[in-house]
């Protein structure tokens, strides 16, 4: 037999030990999205401390998250060809001691080479986390697996602004980025604890070939023609029309509502408090729902139906304050339930041995869509036409059943019988 029990290769799926490797992966991705959202809250005190404007520390965050976006297909590339686990460690590792190291930086400009750095640490964590899942985790409970891994990365977005702001009131902005940072230290340390127990294609073919068997029964294949492969750029070009309609009602549906309904400003912001949660509870529902059924093709069309309809009631009907908090967080459930499917789907149309540039590739166009949505929707605030929102929201997300309806005709046997084996 290939793989024995017992193998630290090739280790028994077990609820226990799949929840052990859940827990690892998504508390690195909770620390991934945390600390992306660390600096934001301390702009007013940067701003005092190293008199530079809020463009520039604004400058700071889109070079973490440009850099992040950039590097995480060619991170898939080496993650598929060396293995995920190193790079998981040395990914998760640079994170923390850049963001450690801001704290206690003596100027701006430092900060902005830790931010650069950060966000190259950051570039590991998607196509890494995926590659370890796909090859770690019993298939029955893949998409729970997938809805971890994302509900995890939300609660990061949701702690990293009030925990840092707590902290810069007990200690100072200096010794809170310190804390937050170290905190990766003890992640690092549990990855290495549990090494052996997190699998990925590379490192399973190269167990192999020490033993001298075959590594593959696939040829391998040739990265350019699959990444470029029509249900990989519907794919990629899904993630952008999801994040682009996401973008749009975190920046700008509080003061949209407002302008449109007269929605008072505190209203708004729970609304949106509501929609955000609903995000969060959809992800566990969808990964029960994409491990109970074989139609996730059904589920993903579904929820993005629903989507769609609910923001375009919120933008153009008027509705109690009751009912429109209800219906703001029907939308974010329903965009949270269709993307342990979407996982799921895109995993199954990646080629063997490709799982760390697919996912690298085509989840960089949820970082591309959140920095392209707010200057366009925030030039539909400033024309007066603040109901746009809601319906350019709504015809992305259409849009997007389009692309993974697209992306779903075609099967894997297809894309392999497309790509060329690589010379």
């Amino acid at each position: 037999m290939a793989d024995t029990k017992g193998s630290p290769h090739a280790p028994e799926h077990t609820p226990t030990s799949d929840a052990r490797v859940m827990a690892l992966i998504g508390t690195g991705h909770f620390l991934s999205h945390f600390y992306m959202l660390c600096l934001p809250p301390l702009f007013p005190v940067l701003q005092a401390e190293f008199q530079v404007s809020y463009a520039m520390l604004g400058m700071v965050t889109a070079l973490m998250a440009a850099v992040t976006a950039a590097g995480q297909t060619p991170v898939g590339f080496m993650v598929d060809r060396f293995g995920a686990k190193v790079f998981l460690v040395g990914g998760t590792l640079l994170m923390a001691l850049t963001i450690a190291a801001m704290g206690l930086s003596p100027n701006f400009w430092l900060i902005v080479v830790l931010a650069v750095l950060s966000g190259i640490g950051n570039s590991v964590i998607h196509p890494a986390d995926y590659a370890i899942l796909a090859k770690s985790i019993s298939p029955a409970r893949m998409g729970r697996a997938f809805s971890m891994h994302t509900f995890t990365g939300n609660l990061g977005f949701a702690a990293g602004p009030p925990v840092i702001v707590l902290l810069m009131e007990l200690v100072g902005w200096r010794t809170a980025m310190i804390i937050v940072g170290l905190l990766g230290l003890p992640v690092v340390m549990g990855i290495l604890w549990q090494f052996n127990s997190l699998r990925d294609e590379a490192g399973d073919a190269a167990a192999k070939t020490r033993k001298g068997e075959a590594a593959s029964a696939h040829p391998p294949v040739n990265a350019r023609q699959v990444l470029l492969s029509r249900p990989i750029l519907l794919f990629f070009l899904f993630m952008v029309l999801t994040a682009m309609s996401s973008g749009a009602l975190q920046n700008f549906a509080i003061v949209a509502l407002n302008k449109v309904h007269g929605t008072p400003l505190a209203l708004g912001a729970t609304a949106l408090t509501v929609y955000l949660a609903g995000g969060a509870a959809g992800v566990l529902i969808g990964g029960e729902a994409a491990d109970r059924s074989k139609h996730r093709l059904l589920i993903a069309v579904g929820s993005l139906v629903a989507a769609a309809a609910t923001v375009l009631i919120i933008g153009l009907v008027p509705m109690p304050d009751l009912v429109l908090i209800v219906v703001l967080g029907i939308s974010g459930a329903c965009l949270g339930i269709l993307r342990p499917a979407r996982d799921l789907m895109l995993r199954e149309i990646t080629p063997p041995g490709a799982m760390g540039k697919v996912f690298g590739f085509a989840s960089s166009g949820l970082p591309l869509g959140q920095a392209i949505a707010p200057m366009p929707f925030g030039w539909l605030i400033d024309i007066g036409r603040p109901e746009l929102v809601f319906i350019i929201s709504a015809c992305t997300i259409l849009g997007a059943i389009l692309t993974v309806t697209g992306a779903r005709a075609i099967s894997l046997a297809q894309i392999n019988a497309k790509a060329q084996p690589a010379e």
